[in-house]
């Protein structure tokens, strides 16, 4: 049987890495694998001098830290169900690409990861952080495919409403 030391848990705080987290929680648990939670903050790229208003290094730091503190807080509720947890922040413009350096750099045995379930436009100009991973892993990954309604909601509240 398969029983993976490192699990890497990618997390955006959407409904679907939640339950993807559970789900790899509960692996980790069965297998007694440490659980690794991912997240990736965006780079804020630096502005020109005549938007100095803007403070995006400061910004990016608010990101990471909030990142940090809810990120901490998912790990000291698996460790009350008894599941060997940690987190780790990057920072990168391609949250997939860090997500597999993360995993490669601890040697992740494998990668719990959900998908929003986009098709169509959607996944082709917003891209599919999953299936980069998928397909660019070094290790096995599980997909776990958000519940359609789920990820029409996400995708309603992020775009506004659909026209008919």
């Amino acid at each position: 049987m398969f029983s993976p030391k490192l699990i890497v848990a990618p997390v955006d705080f959407s409904e679907p890495s939640q339950e993807a987290l559970k789900t790899a929680a509960d692996i980790a648990k069965g297998s007694g694998a440490e659980l690794l939670l991912v997240h990736a903050v965006p780079v804020i790229p630096k502005l020109p001098s005549a938007t100095e208003i803007f403070q995006e290094g400061q910004y990016e730091a608010a990101l990471h830290q909030d990142a940090e503190r809810r990120l901490n807080a998912m790990v000291e509720d698996l460790k009350k169900d008894g599941v060997n947890a940690r987190a780790e922040v990057g920072l990168a413009d391609e949250p997939g690409m860090e997500i597999l350096r993360i995993a490669e750099e601890n040697h992740a045995e494998l990668i719990v990861i959900s998908t929003h379930g986009m098709t169509g436009w959607h996944r082709l100009v917003f891209g599919s952080v999953a299936e980069k991973v998928v397909r660019l892993a070094a290790c096995p990954v599980l997909v776990l495919r958000a519940q359609q309604k789920a990820a029409h909601e996400k995708s309603s509240q992020a775009h506004g409403p659909v026209a008919a």
